[in-house]
């Protein structure tokens, strides 16, 4: 499984929306904007928490700016560590 591939498959077992904003295939880092779907009520605080645990277990770094400008809750910076 790709890094990539990785990444998505997290990202769909939080029933996230996300889209790519950057990808550095060669310093294996990735800039990602995430968006609650609508009928989640989980607090974005709570998303972010249930996220980064599972970014943090498969050796990412992971930095996270909440509301950032733009159309997501969540901006996200990970690399491989």
């Amino acid at each position: 499984m790709t890094e990539r591939q990785l990444i998505q498959e997290i990202l769909n077992s939080e029933a996230v929306e996300y889209s790519f904003e950057n990808v550095d295939e060669d310093s294996k880092e990735y800039t990602l904007l995430l968006k609650k779907q609508d009928k989640d009520v989980r607090p974005i605080e709570t998303l972010n928490e249930e996220i980064k645990k599972y970014f943090q277990s498969a050796n990412f770094d992971y930095h996270e700016d909440m509301n950032p400008d733009g159309d997501g809750d969540i901006r996200l910076v990970i690399k491989r560590s």
